[in-house]
């Protein structure tokens, strides 16, 4: 075996995806804080009628991780775009994001 296949191997990690987890939980909206040290992401699930929102996740990254994801966000969102056309623009102006009768917080997503 030569060193850059040894060090491909020490290199890899065993992800584990259990059945719960791997059935995802629904979001319709992402609110983003941080602190000098961490960014905070919850994810909420808005459900019309429903005032009450609550927080399905939490997920705290540091902020090199917070980078790493917004440029594999904008990778698959490009390699997305090329299969399926663009996806419409959300700017938080007459937002489409959230569907008409749905109450909450103003967030970023």
């Amino acid at each position: 075996m030569s060193n850059s296949e040894d060090s491909k191997k020490h290199n890899q990690i065993n992800i584990e995806l259990k059945e719960e987890v791997a059935q995802g939980t629904y979001s319709n909206l992402a609110v983003i804080t941080h602190s000098s040290s961490e960014f905070v992401l919850d994810f909420v699930r808005v459900m019309p009628g429903i005032p009450k929102a609550a927080v399905k996740s939490r997920i705290i990254i540091t902020p090199e991780h917070a980078k790493r994801l917004l440029m594999a966000l904008k990778e698959n969102i490009s390699k997305f775009e090329s299969i399926h056309g663009p996806i419409k623009k959300v700017d938080g102006k007459g937002d489409p994001g959230m569907p008409m009768n749905f109450g909450g917080p103003s967030a970023q997503a």
